[in-house]
This record gives C-alpha cells, structure tokens and sequence, in this order.
C-alpha cells in the first residue's frame, strides 16, 4: 500500500537497481503487478530498473518492458523456446538482457547463449514467493558459473536471487556473483537504508 514511499527510500539508498518481479500465476504459482504499475515506477524510480519476467511467453511483452523504461529485462530459460531469438529482440529494443535459471537448471545449458547475455541471473529459492529458505547448492552453482565466464574471457554479470542476507551475500559473493537481489530481508528490515548498507559495505 505503500509503493511509491519505498520506492523513494530505494532512491536514497546505497541500491544500484530497483529489482521488479512480474509474475503470471502460470510459470509460477503467484500473481504480481503489471505494466501499469511499471509505468508508473518509471515517473518515481530515480535508480535502474531490473525486471525480471516469472511469465510464460515473454517474448510477447518485450514493447511493454521497454516502454516502461526498463534498463534490464530478464526472461527465464526455462519458458523461452527460441532463446537466442528473444535475447536479440530484446537487445533490439535497446534494454541489457539477462536469463534466469531455476535452481535445477544446470548453468551448462547456457554455453552456447552465454557470450549473447549481459547477465545471469541464478536464482537461490524456488520463484513465486518471497521469505524463503535459500538453496545452498547454489553458491556451488555461483561458482561453477563464474568458471565459465573466466574461461570464456566474458563481461557477464552473475546475479544471485532469493534467500539474500549478510551471511548468504559473503558467500555468494565469494563464489563469484557480481549483483544480489534482497527483497524480505530489505523490507521487514526495522532500517531498510542501513540493511541495504550493510550489504553493499560487503
């Protein structure tokens, strides 16, 4: 009820990007909010936007993502058929691309699509809800990936999502990730400013 107070305290924070999940209740058991609301953080929003589409068929939404002003839209290996096609659609349509992987999708699926991507985005929880417990194996996976960009001599970011706090952060960030995602545990936080801080000063 409160989204453009946060959204001004995600402003003056430490925050590089303002992360948005759009969800469809298909790919992923939840509804989130739509391009309205999008286009309506983009006249509030003062940081880069990371949207990260938990929908079927995104290829179908590239114009809307665009048109709302995002820096980053990120679609999910997982629901794109021809990935390679909606990676340079995107691109296209003048947005950085990244793709996600569910946390049993092995990153070795991406070797043919990774020196395509400005970033990957891994993600540390099962999507659709927040507060969960964060998958352990996916600092392993952090790392494997991080292997495979340094071999290949690639800028690509590695973006981990779900289950980041201070502990989970150190570790990921040891394991390779260059961006983290921190809903819950920004937003119940008593001082959301200092958590995010804290975080960055890792």
């Amino acid at each position: 009820m409160h989204l453009g107070r946060d959204v001004e305290m995600i402003n003056r924070s430490e925050a590089d990007w303002l992360h948005i999940d759009v969800m469809d209740g298909v790919f992923v058991p939840n509804i989130s909010f739509g391009f309205p609301v999008m286009n309506a953080l983009r006249g509030v929003c003062h940081k880069p936007t990371d949207v990260h589409l938990m929908i079927v068929e995104p290829q179908k939404f590239i114009r809307e993502v665009a048109d709302s002003g995002a820096y980053m839209m990120t679609v999910h290996y997982e629901a794109c058929t021809h990935l390679h096609r909606t990676v340079h659609a995107i691109r296209d349509a003048g947005m950085r691309v990244g793709v996600a992987l569910n946390p049993h999708t092995p990153v070795t699926l991406l070797e043919d699509i990774l020196g395509d991507l400005d970033m990957v985005l891994l993600m540390s929880v099962n999507p659709g809800f927040a507060a969960q417990s964060f998958i352990g194996h996916s600092v392993v996976k952090t790392a494997k990936l991080r292997r495979m960009i340094r071999e290949r001599e690639l800028k690509t970011l590695i973006e981990v999502d779900g289950g980041v706090n201070t502990e989970t952060a150190r570790v990921l960030l040891d394991a390779g990730a260059d961006v983290l995602v921190a809903g819950s545990y920004v937003f119940r936080s008593p001082d959301p400013e200092a958590t995010i801080r804290e975080l960055k000063a890792l």
